[in-house]
């Protein structure tokens, strides 16, 4: 695989960190609100919660669209879009999983928190030049997605299946979007500090 060398000064590369960072500082305090409401709202397994459960992958699908729209052309643009494409899957199928119970909510959550922790990592992975920095936060996220989503498909065929892990699972990955985002912006200073 042949590797594109940008200046880190480059307009395009510039527009991507600004566009991420935002994108990033977004979704990761948008996560971390709805961890706040679903904490409050999912006792009984009812309208709000449910709709609750939909909204936030939906979330993740208009961010992978923001996503898309600024990222080149390219096998990490179309890792997005599958990305995206899954999110607005899963918020279908947790709506239905809903009239089902907790357990099948749970199976559905868990098989999407890996199969978008996976897609996550591939995009970090390919976004660890010296443009966009080294990307750990978000590999950190989507390995952590991963190996989640499988602890919950485990959790969901036990005894007490529960959504109370789904609160922490918002609120790590709003922690480690902001984390992102934050050092997009520090990588921002030191390039432009460079340049002066």
């Amino acid at each position: 695989m042949t590797t594109q060398t940008v200046t880190p000064t480059a307009p395009a590369a510039t527009g991507e960190r600004s566009s991420l960072l935002r994108l990033y500082l977004s979704r990761g305090i948008l996560a971390v609100a709805w961890a706040l409401a679903f904490a409050g709202a999912h006792e009984d397994l009812n309208a709000p919660a449910i709709t609750l459960l939909v909204v936030y992958p939906l979330v993740d699908a208009v961010s992978s669209l923001i996503d898309y729209r600024a990222t080149p052309n390219g096998s990490e643009r179309r890792v997005t879009a599958f990305n995206g494409m899954l999110s607005t899957l899963a918020a279908l199928a947790i709506g239905i999983a809903g009239a089902d119970g907790v357990a099948a909510v749970l199976h559905v959550f868990g098989a999407w928190a890996v199969v978008s922790g996976a897609a996550q990592l591939t995009v970090g992975l390919r976004r660890r030049g010296p443009e966009l920095g080294k990307q750990w936060p978000t590999l950190i996220s989507g390995g952590l997605s991963f190996l989640v989503g499988i602890t919950y498909n485990i959790q969901a065929g036990g005894d007490h299946p529960s959504l109370d892990v789904l609160s922490v699972y918002a609120t790590g990955g709003g922690v480690w979007f902001i984390l992102q985002a934050l050092l997009l912006g520090w990588k921002s200073r030191q390039l432009r500090a460079r340049t002066v």
